[in-house]
């Protein structure tokens, strides 16, 4: 099998680079404010996004009750972290991380920018557009990020998290922008004295994220020097390598998933062929990934095994995470206040709060790891940190929903949960990119990251569905939910807590 030019995990930058942010490689910069203004666009959108579903059609929604558009969020938002394992395949193959990352960016933002459009099938393909754009640009930056150090480059956590901190400030902004622009009465009245209907104020917020998805491009092609030595197209196989490289078994197992995976959707779900969708797609990844590692031995085997195993805690973690963009923003708007000084501001604005706590902490903790070098945590063991916090993160939500009692709390319960959730992500999420980039066997580091996003999209699909609890606005089955979600996540961080001797005897490379 042929070597690809730049093949992802390996590193072809000058390991001596130091010109960049704090230190670091020249091309994190690039890179950083490319992803700070994708995830503008992401976070942003998803700001409004059950909103605009859930209101009335009176109040410029769609008017879609809160089953129904718990499916679609769901479906929506798994879709956004699934569709990375076929944006790292393509990559690894075809593209090149480079080209799929500009790709990706031109596909959001032409998605943005239907859903500015006033038609329910703008507002459908605009979804999809996005799924599609965000599939080919999230595994290829975060990898092209990894291979901008040496494998032993102590700076590779640190540089994760400044990475990360981009992601953050753009997911600040957004919601206040966006959430400006879609939900607050001053714009409203200000487009209805330039003529337009104030009902169409959503789609102001929808156009606004299209804005900052194509600043992002503009940025991206402009520093694209930078990224000369990560990211290059691999080399063309002959047809004949191409033929013999072809598994029939591993296509076979991921068909026979995706038919599995399909029924079982069919049969349990509650949203016709739209509830087949997801677990489709993820049985037939399933049975293509069993196929791919079956054929892995030695060191690579145990590296992959423990990816997986880390995969399945990160489930759990982004299952309660992910509720910032359904439960929680129904939380926030129908049972938490929203005046401050008798001032009425928009909702979707606490969706604000919890990427700054990360724009504050990341520095911090990124100084931490830097400083403890050596003497840092096991990735393993800052997996079960970031499950402990987002477990009391839960907890605190919980004794809120306890206190409604068919009013609104004090927004000060909903600030302490992000509070909690944010020094989880921080625990977490980067260093599991970092980790992924690390572990991953150089052919398939865009595989495997597509892998990492895909446990993203597991506990996604299971937050969105979560906007059903607000049917009715019973404090009680709240209080159920939340408590449960609490009590998964503190049990799971335990369980990682007496996993993690094993985890780094298996591959001392996850320490």
């Amino acid at each position: 099998m042929s070597t690809p030019v730049d093949a992802p995990g390996a590193s072809k930058t000058d390991p001596r680079d130091s010109h960049g942010f704090f230190g670091h490689p020249r091309g994190l910069s690039t890179l950083f404010f490319t992803e700070m203004w994708e995830r503008f666009s992401y976070y942003g959108m998803r700001a409004i996004l059950t909103l605009y579903m859930t209101k009335s059609l009176v109040e410029g929604g769609l008017g879609f009750d809160e089953k129904y558009a718990s499916v679609i969020y769901a479906t929506y938002v798994s879709s956004v972290w699934y569709l990375p394992l076929v944006g790292g395949w393509l990559a690894d193959r075809l593209l090149g991380a480079r080209r799929a990352v500009l790709i990706g960016g031109i596909v959001i933002a032409f998605g943005h920018y239907s859903m500015a459009i006033n038609t329910l099938p703008n507002f459908y393909a605009g979804l999809i557009l996005i799924a599609v754009g965000t599939g080919l640009l999230k595994p290829n930056i975060s990898a092209m990020v990894g291979q901008l150090y040496a494998d032993k480059d102590e700076r590779r956590d640190a540089g994760f998290s400044i990475f990360y901190m981009g992601i953050n400030l753009g997911a600040f902004f957004s919601p206040i922008v966006v959430g400006f622009l879609a939900q607050h009465i001053w714009f409203r009245n200000f487009i209805s004295t330039l003529g337009f209907n104030p009902n169409s104020s959503w789609h102001f917020g929808f156009g606004a994220a299209g804005v900052g998805m194509t600043l992002g491009l503009i940025q991206y092609v402009i520093g694209r020097n930078r990224l000369r030595a990560v990211g290059g197209r691999p080399e063309t196989k002959s047809a004949t390598e191409r033929s013999e490289s072809f598994d029939f078994i591993t296509g076979a197992l991921a068909v026979i998933g995706g038919v599995i995976g399909a029924a079982l959707g069919l049969y349990f779900g509650d949203a016709g062929y739209v509830s087949a969708l997801f677990p489709a797609v993820v049985f037939f990844f399933g049975g293509y990934l069993l196929g791919t590692v079956r054929r892995l031995t030695g060191n690579e085997l145990k590296n992959v095994l423990v990816i997986f195993i880390l995969f399945l805690f990160s489930i759990v973690f982004w299952m309660t995470f992910e509720q910032a963009g359904s439960s929680l923003t129904l939380f926030a708007d129908r049972l938490t206040q929203t005046t401050i000084f008798g001032w009425l501001y928009p909702s979707s604005w606490f969706q604000s709060v919890q990427p700054i706590f990360v724009i504050l902490l990341a520095p911090v903790l990124a100084g931490l790891w830097q400083k403890l070098g050596g003497h840092q945590p096991s990735s393993p063991g800052k997996f079960t940190f970031g499950l402990f916090f987002a477990g009391f993160a839960f907890v605190v939500v919980t004794v809120a929903s306890m206190l409604t009692g068919g009013g609104r709390v004090s927004p000060l319960w909903l600030i302490v949960v992000y509070f909690l959730q944010s020094i989880g992500e921080l625990c977490l999420s980067p260093v599991g990119l970092s980790t992924v980039t690390k572990l991953a066997p150089a052919r398939m580091v865009g595989l495997m990251m597509g892998v990492w996003f895909l446990s993203i999209s597991i506990g996604s699909y299971i937050a969105g569905l979560t906007t059903r609890f607000f049917a009715g606005n019973d404090a009680a089955v709240l209080t159920r939910a939340f408590g449960t979600f609490a009590a998964i996540t503190l049990m799971a961080a335990i369980l990682l807590a007496l996993l993690t001797p094993l985890i780094k005897k298996m591959t001392p490379r996850a320490s």
